[in-house]
């Protein structure tokens, strides 16, 4: 999945902190991404998005849109020879794999609460579910580095980059060295986002598969009517 375990090299800040000094700590990235998140209700971009292995040999290369409504729904679709759409509608993430014809649904609570959309979504989340550390500014980027605290996290950390009030990248590593970049090419903050975005509705023939109390029709690989 790309959302979930996907984003040349990650910056150098991941693998050596930027030195900052303490002013600059001060007004870092920990304040820049609470600026982000202040009165964000919904958010709307274009990215592209690079994965790279343990060597830093490039992967995958794509570009996609994402939006976002505060304070669980999303929308993240890729586009290029693989195209997927995966949209969360605050009860269920459906991953909608348009090559292979299959939907994957699964139970939002308990897919990505260590997300970096999560925080995203829901800045509260932020301090419950990482070790934040502010890694201050650098050419008017700053940066923020989450860990997640928990025991079976997807990524083993995130970095954030922030310049003013808008978000320009999304850096993940997991625990097996592959590395994800998602450069925000452009963005709007507050659009208005019809709902009909945030829902979604499988394809007449495509195999479905999930486990959450669809109907019996939608489970276990059966065809979607």
């Amino acid at each position: 999945m790309k959302f979930l375990c996907k984003i040349g090299l990650i910056l150098a800040v991941l693998v050596a902190p930027l030195a900052v000094s303490a002013n600059e700590e001060e007004a870092g990235g920990r304040v820049a991404l609470e600026q982000f998140a202040s009165d964000l209700h919904t958010y709307q971009a274009t990215f592209r998005q690079r994965v790279l292995d343990s060597e830093g040999e490039v992967q995958d290369e794509n570009t996609g849109s994402m939006w976002l409504s505060r304070p669980s729904l999303f929308r993240w679709e890729y586009g290029g020879d693989f195209p997927e759409l995966i949209v969360a509608d605050g009860n269920r993430v459906w991953i909608y794999d348009i090559s292979l014809e299959q939907v994957t649904v699964k139970e939002q609570g308990s897919l990505a609460n260590d997300s970096p959309l999560s925080i995203l979504t829901d800045l509260s989340l932020l301090d419950e579910q990482f070790e934040v550390r502010d890694l201050g500014v650098d050419d008017g980027l700053a940066y923020v580095e989450l860990r997640s605290v928990m025991e079976e996290a997807e990524f083993d950390r995130v970095l954030l980059g922030i310049r003013g009030n808008a978000l320009e990248l999304m850096a993940m590593e997991d625990t097996f060295g592959l590395r994800t970049e998602i450069h925000i090419l452009e963005s709007q903050r507050n659009p208005e986002i019809s709902a009909e975005l945030f829902a979604f509705e499988p394809p007449p023939g495509v195999d479905v598969v999930g486990d959450i109390g669809l109907d019996d029709t939608l489970l276990d690989g059966e065809e979607a009517e």
